[in-house]
Order: C-alpha cells, then structure tokens, then sequence
C-alpha cells in the first residue's frame, strides 16, 4: 500500500459562483469528484473513473471572492485489490503550524460487482400525491443561481419517492473529463430533487455529505434533457439516505447513486418552509 500527494490548481469556473450556501460560494460536490476522478486519470488509472465508492464530503471548500484559482492537494492511497482512495485536501498557512483540511474522500475502483448493477426505477405500487414547480424551488427550497437550475418543469412528490426532468446546460468546459464522468449537472440536479423530498420529510435543510456507491453506466452529456427518480430509503433525526438514478430520454440508465447520505449542515440554523411539510403537499405552482 503506497500514499503520496501531489498539488492541484483548481480553476475557478465563473458557474461555481452561482452554487452558494449561507451566503458563502462553495466548490460543488460534483465538481469535486471530476477534480479528483482527474487527478486519477493523470496517474493512468482510467478504467476506475466509473465506479466511485465510500465517498464522504466532509468540510466546504470555500471560494472566496475575487478568486480565479484554488490550490489544493490530491491525496492517494493505492490498495492491494486495484482501487485506489482519493482525498482532497487544502492547507493553510500559520506562523509557526501548517494545517491540513480534509474536504472529500472517494474510492475509485473497478469490482466487477459494479457492472452488473441495476438501477433504481420508478415503484410500480407509488404514486405521486403532489409537485412543486422548478421555479419555486430554485426560489424558495434550492437557492442556487441560475446555472445550476437543473430540474426543469414540475417536480412530483409521493411520501418517498420524487421524480424529475432533469436539463443538463451547455457550458464551456475547462476540462476533459465530460468524457469519462459526463456533465456534472444532472446529478447535481438529481440531489437537488433529493433535497426537496427530504425538505418535505425532516424538519432541517438535508445536504450531500458522502454516498456509499456512484456508478456510471453512460455519461451524460450537455444540452441533453434526462429524467431522475430518488428513493428515501432510511430517515432518522438528523440524516436522511436515498438512493437515485438517471436516465436517458429513451429510459436508458446513465447513473446510479446508492445510500446518499444527506444532513444539516447549517447546525439547525435554516429550516425548511413549512408549506413544503408533506402532510400539506398538494400542488405548488
């Protein structure tokens, strides 16, 4: 087992400005798997890209304003079994200390488990019981700019299950990993709608923090229109799970994501509007 860092510079896309929380811009966690399945790719292990496991987000990186640069670290740690463990990593510089801080973690392998997976589609036995507009979400639910304004038309809702139409923009790419891992913004917009069905679950504000598995079976591509179905399948007090797939327009799976974990990230200081509680969850325009 052999561990070794080298330095990356992650440019800054004028999008990222429009993926904030609490008044702070934030690195998204779509565009830090492409960062690092990049770093992976350098090291000429590219038949990994497509199968991302143990992934945990677990500090912010920030962007302050002003930046067109951040300097980084790229942690790997290669096992015995061909995978290889991923960080992403940030110093900061004291008088006499150097800090190191530790924003993801991924897993990136091969098992042949991983090709034969299926993806989550939609439960014959469930309904919708309402759906709330895109347009009221990225206003209301989701604050994003409108770069990252993904689901399209009306999101449907049941007690836990969401459906939605998801549009993947034409946005000029500063790298070539679109090739192996697709748009990011697809799955970004697929958690947004995990987001809204966990808003109308939990009394907090539910953010991505890890997944179990990431699984690309055809990477999506930008200006195409997909469809995403997400799943809750555990709920306790403070952390919500879902598992969530995206599709082609001909029904074709082009990504599975199992055991999302989602949090409050806000230490319970931004709550969910009460009109989005499921027991009022009608049609919201």
């Amino acid at each position: 087992m052999m561990v070794r860092q080298q330095p990356v510079t992650i440019t800054v896309q004028p999008w990222f400005r429009d993926h904030c929380f609490n008044g702070k811009v934030i690195l998204p966690a779509v565009e830090t798997m492409e960062i690092m399945a990049g770093a992976v790719k350098e090291i000429g292990a590219d038949t990994l890209l497509r199968g991302m496991s143990d992934a945990g987000f677990s500090k912010f990186l920030e962007i302050p304003k002003g930046v067109t640069e951040l300097s980084a670290l790229v942690e790997f740690d290669e096992g015995d079994e061909g995978e290889i463990g991923v960080k992403l990593l940030s110093r900061t510089f004291f008088k006499k200390i150097t800090r190191v801080k530790e924003h993801a973690r991924i897993t990136f392998s091969n098992r042949p488990q991983n090709r034969g997976e299926v993806p989550i589609d939609q439960p014959l036995s469930t309904k919708p019981t309402g759906s709330v507009a895109a347009k009221r979400i990225y206003e209301e639910l989701v604050p994003f700019g409108p770069c990252y304004h993904t689901l399209t038309g009306h999101l449907q809702l049941s007690n836990h299950v969401a459906w939605g139409t998801l549009q993947a923009p034409k946005l000029p790419q500063g790298r070539d990993m679109v090739k192996e891992l697709g748009s990011p913004f697809p799955l970004d917009g697929a958690m947004h709608a995990a987001c809204v069905l966990g808003q109308s679950l939990a009394d907090f504000i539910p953010f991505p923090v890890g997944f179990a598995e990431r699984i690309i079976h055809k990477p999506t591509r930008a200006g195409e229109q997909y469809s995403t179905t997400v799943v809750l399948v555990t709920q306790d007090s403070d952390e919500l799970v879902f598992d969530l797939s995206i599709f082609d327009a001909a029904g074709k799976p082009c990504e599975t994501v199992k055991g999302l974990q989602m949090r409050d990230v806000s230490g319970g200081q931004i709550k969910p509007p009460d009109w989005i509680k499921r027991d009022r969850l009608l049609v919201s325009g």
